[in-house]
């Protein structure tokens, strides 16, 4: 059973391909891939939701030491039938906490359709608490659906410290003309292609080895928000013109 409910600490970085290659091969000797996909391997495409004003998107660009996000989330190539996560993603100082729940696609968009004239607990979730805080956020922030985030992802866990997993997103993109997951993957690049996101996530603290192998490469901590970027790159005429875009090319690093 997937696991719902988390606390961990995450860092980020914003790579080359080159940086990936060399990174993977002397981190492979404490690692293993991700059970899941092939090889680790696998497709991640997220809904998220916003505000009419942008509450979310402000909130993250402004770093806010408390914030949180709201997004439906699917694995590979999916359909309307097959199951999907509804999460709330909160970041306090560095601490992510995820709450989520499974349940089938069809019936996260019948949620969206009726949930505010059916009881919450007529819906089929693996979580209804779950549910409920999801359903207090949508309403408190009048979230609707936004903007469709997908990439390529290959995921890693530590061999003697399982709660060590390594994440590298490949080829990032977006969509604003079609919110529905079943629709596939396709989008706009919202990220140079030659770089990679990766994502340290652990319980505690990074290990000595890890850290010592990011150094001598020069992997530097770098916040990169998917959601922000890819809102920057279609939604930049809703957005004020003096705000300071991402820069996600080679000539950036």
């Amino acid at each position: 059973m997937a696991i719902e409910i988390f606390k961990r600490r995450e860092q980020k970085y914003l790579i080359t391909l080159e940086q990936y290659l060399l990174l993977l091969e002397q981190i492979m000797p404490y690692m293993r891939s991700d059970k899941f996909g092939v090889d680790g391997r696998y497709i991640v495409s997220s809904l998220y939701f916003d505000s009419d004003d942008h509450k979310i998107y402000f909130e993250t660009k402004n770093k806010l030491a408390f914030r949180q996000k709201l997004r439906l989330r699917t694995y590979n190539e999916t359909g309307i039938e097959k199951s999907a996560f509804f999460e709330v993603k909160q970041k306090h100082n560095n601490v992510v906490n995820k709450r989520r729940m499974l349940l089938p696609l069809k019936e996260a968009y019948h949620y969206l359709e009726k949930g505010d004239k059916k009881h919450l607990n007529d819906f089929h979730t693996s979580n209804s608490q779950v549910l409920r805080e999801i359903d207090h956020f949508r309403t408190l922030y009048g979230l609707k659906p936004e903007m469709v985030v997908s990439y390529d992802r290959h995921a890693l866990h530590g061999i003697d410290n399982p709660e060590l997993r390594i994440t590298f997103d490949f080829n990032l993109r977006c969509r604003n003309d079609d919110l529905l997951l079943e629709h596939g993957s396709d989008g706009e690049y919202f990220i140079d292609c030659n770089l990679v996101v990766l994502e340290v996530k652990v319980n505690d603290s990074v290990p000595l080895w890890l850290t010592r192998i990011l150094q001598a490469l020069q992997c530097e901590q770098r916040s990169a928000s998917k959601y922000c970027t890819s809102m920057e790159l279609l939604q930049r005429n809703q957005l004020p013109g003096k705000i300071e875009r991402e820069v996600v090319s080679t000539g950036g690093i």
